[in-house]
């Protein structure tokens, strides 16, 4: 502190001298420095100056005279020290020749000098860090400067103070200063006070307190520096009854006696070998509290839910807290902040004699603990529970007994809510148990303290119960399905469908099974048997009778009754009474029989028909799967509106309308004397070498694509009448003219002439018997196309025969006059 004082008033010089040296010359003179009684100028040097005076006149006090120093021209700052203190003076500069001429007035100023010298009346050090100063105060005085200097580390402070007294801070314990005191105005400082000598006293004892009982408080604290002996001071609190002063020249001392859970106040300071008094040391202590009492331990009833005792404490003096603590290393604290006596030790273990003691506590430690108070928990649970089942529907639950219990109470949960509940002093429980069901077990022991804690629990679980409302039905031939409603405590479900020659089972969680790949037309013996993974199966479940359906027949072969009926062969593979249809399923219908025979026919099937036929066996039970399906194909249906024409004397056409069933047509014309025949596809046929005047028989074969062949037969065929040959024309007498022919035709043959000229046309019908026929008014020089044509049975005229040409000449009578000119055309 003080070489940092030193630092900086070396530097304010420093600052003031550079500033006049490097001062310009047209500055006017300023104030350097102010002291009570002098005043110092700083100037610019002024050219050709060889001398510079400094006055200074108080306009404000005439009566004071005008006091000037001279100085050499190479100064540059000066000033005057017979001046009065707080006084207005004004500086004026003249330079000066070598003769003392004024050359020029370099400038005025007004400068305040500084107030009077105060004087340090009273120093004193009541802290070890600290002088307190007392001093006269001076007239026009604004403040004032405390200044304090050791040797030591070459300290130096000044402290700022506005009146007497004034303290300078930051000072060593027991260390030697040089005071003084400077007053202050808005001129400046003034010179220091007399020095006054001062040392500081002693340090405070760093005090360090406890309490280690409820009666006493120990007290300790370093050496301190300088100290010859300690005072210690002890005031009771909120009272300020001065127990009593007590001086040691030791570091620690003991105050007993005193009062257990109070509050005190303790003061220490240090006294160095002159006694004088250093700094003080205080601090507050207050003594540990008494042991808490009365204290109750009680069941805590209905407050938690696990077992507990609630503790209550007495009020213990300067108590902040109160700790219980049980023999088992448990503990609780009541909550002060609520207002709560008491607090609770949870959870219990149970089969136990606890001790509790209560302790008291405050910012000083723990009282002594109370008497134990002793307390016995709850019984344990039974170690050991198990469930006996005598015989079924009959259980008991039996247990092992606990220490400290005076009775139990056994509780039966089953697994659907409903419960039972027994007391008793150690013998079993009996309890009606069902079927699928699991039962759960609980004791609890019981005491004066309460109840014991959950123990073990004995699961129990009877065998699952036969499902009822079993249905069994035939799914398939050959698979029975079996369902039914899900049983309590199954897990699984094993289903059998027995036989004298196997057993077909399966297992599954569902209540629904398939058996199937049984035998067909057999009697099983069908059980559901419920197993659980804890109980096994219940065996005791009856079973039921069911048969399968019948075994499928299988045909053989199928033979033609009649046109229209079929026998189908089969196997029979079931019991004589068992039924057997045949079917033959068509496009548009489908024929049936029935029979319990190996056989059966199929009758009035249709013409040109396509059928699968199948066989299938059936009962009581129901039907069997269908044979496998033969094909039967009827012959195709003979053809509808056959017609025969006649187109030529040795060709006819044969028309028909479709078959059903046919593909191809194999037509024949059947006479003694000739036989015709054509096969096709289509519903025609044009048929050559056909004799005229012949009889012919009809006759077809519709064959379908398979080769399935109808045989038809139809109405006979007459051929037409042969044309007559050598037909000659005469021409006779009075305008007429004979035709004759030659015939090869029975005597009774009808024949019809036509003759066709330019100018008319002319016939004739022969009489029967007769080969010629006369046709009268013909004129000569024509020319006539004759025709002959045998007249058939229904009076229709063959149109086939030839017509043929002749000329009449007019020349001559002779019949043989007319010329043959040739056929004109078959007709």
């Amino acid at each position: 502190m003080a070489g940092t004082g030193l630092r900086m008033r070396a530097l304010f010089l420093l600052l003031g001298l550079s500033q006049i040296c490097t001062a310009d010359h047209h500055h006017n003179v300023s104030v350097y420095t102010v002291t009570s009684y002098s005043v110092t100028m700083q100037w610019p040097a002024y050219p050709g100056a060889s001398h510079y005076r400094v006055q200074a006149t108080p306009p404000l006090d005439p009566g004071h005279s005008t006091a000037f120093s001279t100085f050499n021209g190479n100064m540059a700052v000066g000033g005057l020290n017979t001046l009065s203190a707080n006084t207005v003076y004004t500086m004026q500069v003249d330079a000066m020749d070598d003769e003392l001429n004024v050359l020029s007035t370099i400038g005025t100023e007004e400068a305040l000098t500084a107030p009077e010298v105060p004087e340090i009346t009273l120093a004193y050090s009541k802290q070890s860090s600290s002088i307190t100063v007392e001093f006269n105060n001076v007239t026009g005085a604004t403040g004032y400067i405390l200044r304090a200097m050791s040797d030591v580390d070459d300290f130096f402070e000044e402290t700022a103070v506005a009146v007497s007294p004034g303290t300078i801070q930051g000072l060593d314990p027991f260390t030697d200063y040089t005071l003084s005191v400077m007053s202050v105005n808005a001129g400046g400082r003034s010179q220091p006070s007399y020095n006054y000598e001062l040392r500081t006293v002693v340090a405070a004892p760093q005090l360090a307190t406890i309490s280690e009982t409820d009666s006493t408080i120990n007290a300790s604290w370093p050496p301190v520096e300088h100290a010859a002996f300690y005072s210690l001071y002890i005031i009771e609190t909120p009272s300020t009854n001065n127990l009593s002063t007590y001086i040691t020249n030791q570091t620690s001392f003991t105050f007993d006696g005193l009062s257990p859970g109070t509050s005190y106040y303790i003061k220490a300071t240090a006294s160095d070998q002159d006694g004088r008094a250093g700094d003080h040391k205080q601090t507050s202590q207050i003594t540990r509290p008494p042991t808490p009492e009365p204290v109750e331990v009680l069941l805590a009833i209905g407050q938690i839910r696990v077992p507990a005792v609630r503790v209550y404490v007495g009020h213990a003096v300067g108590a902040d807290s109160y700790f219980v603590e049980s023999s088992t290393g448990q503990n609780c604290t009541p909550d002060q902040s609520l207002g709560l006596n008491y607090c609770i030790i949870s959870p219990l273990a149970c089969g136990q004699n606890l001790s509790i003691m209560v302790t008291a506590a405050n910012t000083a430690g723990p009282s002594v603990p109370s008497d134990a108070e002793d307390f016995q928990t709850y019984p344990c649970p039974p170690e050991r529970i198990w469930v006996e089942e005598p015989w079924p529907g009959s259980c008991r639950v039996a247990f092992s007994p606990s220490p400290m219990a005076d009775f139990y109470m056994v509780f039966v949960k089953r697994d659907d809510g409903s419960e039972k509940l027994c007391n008793t002093t150690g013998a079993p429980c009996d309890f009606t148990c069902t079927c699928g069901f699991t039962y759960f077990s609980t004791v609890f022991a019981h005491n004066p303290s309460g109840s014991s804690p959950l123990g073990a629990v004995a699961n129990y679980t009877t065998i699952p119960c036969c499902p009822e409302d079993v249905t069994v039905q035939l799914v398939s031939t050959e698979t029975l399905e079996i369902e039914w409603e899900p049983v309590r405590g199954a897990d699984l479900y094993e289903t059998r469908a027995v036989q004298t020659e196997g057993v077909i089972h399966c297992n599954g969680t569902s209540p629904v099974c398939a058996l199937s790949d049984l035998s067909c037309n057999t009697w099983y013996s069908v059980v559901v048997t419920p197993c659980s993974e804890l109980r096994g199966c219940n065996v005791s479940c009856q079973p039921q009778q069911h048969e399968t359906a019948p075994c499928t027949p299988q045909i053989h072969n199928l033979t033609q009754a009649s046109e229209s009926s079929i026998t189908v062969h089969y196997t029979t593979p079931n019991r004589p009474s068992t039924n057997y249809t045949v079917s033959a399923v068509g496009r548009m219908d489908t024929h049936r029989c029935r029979s319990q025979s190996a056989s059966c026919e199929l009758t009035q099937l249709p013409c040109g028909a396509v059928f699968e036929v199948v066989a299938v066996a059936s009962n009581a039970v129901g039907p069997s799967l269908p044979s496998f399906s033969v094909p039967l194909e009827t012959g195709p249906c003979c053809p509808s509106n056959l017609s025969v024409m006649q187109v030529t004397q040795a060709m006819s056409n044969v028309t028909w309308g479709p078959s059903l069933g046919a593909r191809s047509y194999m037509t024949a014309l059947t006479a003694p004397r000739g036989h015709a025949q054509c096969h096709t596809m289509s519903t025609h046929c044009l048929m050559g070498c056909i004799t005229c005047g012949t009889n012919y028989s009809v006759n077809m074969e519709a064959i379908s694509s398979t080769g399935h062949v109808s045989n038809c037969s139809y109405s006979g065929f007459s051929a037409s009448a042969c044309c007559p040959t050598h037909v000659k024309l005469h021409r006779m007498s009075n305008h007429s003219m004979r035709v004759s022919w030659r015939s090869s035709a029975p005597a009774n043959q009808n024949y019809t002439v036509a003759v066709s000229g330019a100018g008319s046309n002319h016939t004739c019908t022969p009489a029967p018997s007769r080969s010629y026929c006369d046709v009268q008014n013909v004129t000569c020089g024509d020319v006539y196309t004759v025709v002959v044509a045998p007249v058939n049975s229904d009076g229709s005229v063959v149109s086939f025969c030839p017509r043929r040409m002749y000329a009449v000449s007019c020349s001559g009578n002779s019949v043989g006059m007319a010329i043959y000119r040739g056929r004109v055309s078959t007709g």
